[in-house]
């Protein structure tokens, strides 16, 4: 089978499950209304912050404070994609149809990619705009120096999550093993290992510390992160080239 055939099929598969739309509006709904919740809390706080944090405020980076949840929707929207077919047995004749496992595996994170890739960017610019019209007088525009690649940014984060998901799930071949593995990873570890200062050096590399400072404007007071926002996504992207061919392996070397 051809390559746009493929993609058709694959298509066909993603919008045919519920559980894809209900994922995705759930990573839209709840990073957009959590941003705007944090955004009306300091707008009304500001008063009472101190100088420093006046002066350190990154607006933008606010609205985007619901991406840690959002971003969970997405993990389980990656995870599904692929490993569904595994839980389901839809595996065997997927991969009789096309047995060039490479094409089926790619086409179908290309095309999971790019709807989270629309996803994400819709996210991003909405929880933008909207966290913004909370901040009040205290908001940035959109035209400011580092705010658009902030919340362009955004939108890539989102979407390196769901693929890296994929890659994962590649590997793993089931959901459940692949949520109790990323779960605990994006929500626990990554978050212990950057904030305690003996494991610090290494927590900063990880994909998700990493990729989130591409939504940073403001620089925080003794930031000493070694890379730029850019650099940062690039890790990220690394990880998701290292999860997604990882995956591919699994998927040559073994039987469905």
């Amino acid at each position: 089978m051809a390559a746009p055939e493929v993609i058709r099929s694959e298509w066909t598969k993603i919008r045919s499950v519920a559980s894809t739309a209900w994922t995705l509006s759930v990573a839209l709904v709840v990073t957009v209304a959590l941003g705007m919740l944090i955004s009306a809390l300091t707008r009304s706080e500001f008063d009472r912050m101190s100088l420093r944090a006046r002066l350190s405020l990154d607006p933008t980076f606010i609205s985007f404070a619901g991406m840690g949840l959002g971003q969970l929707a997405m993990i389980v929207f990656g995870v599904l994609v692929v490993s569904g077919e595994y839980s389901s047995g839809m595996i065997r004749t997927s991969l009789a149809a096309v047995p060039q496992r490479g094409t089926f595996l790619f086409c179908k994170i290309a095309v999971a990619a790019a709807l989270a890739l629309v996803v994400g960017m819709v996210t991003a610019f909405g929880a933008f705009f909207l966290g913004q019209a909370m901040l009040g007088p205290h908001r940035a525009a959109i035209g400011d120096p580092g705010v658009l690649r902030a919340v362009i940014g955004g939108g890539l984060y989102m979407t390196l999550i769901a693929v890296f998901s994929m890659g994962v799930a590649a590997m793993l071949r089931s959901p459940l093993l692949s949520l109790g593995i990323l779960m605990p990873f994006f929500f626990l570890i990554s978050s212990v290992l950057g904030n305690v200062s003996a494991t610090k050096e290494i927590g900063r590399f990880l994909p998700d510390q990493a990729g989130s400072r591409i939504m940073q404007v403001v620089p925080r007071p003794g930031d000493d992160t070694p890379y730029g926002p850019w650099g940062g996504l690039g890790i990220m992207v690394l990880w998701v080239i290292a999860a997604v061919a990882g995956g591919y392996a699994v998927l040559k070397r073994r039987d469905a």
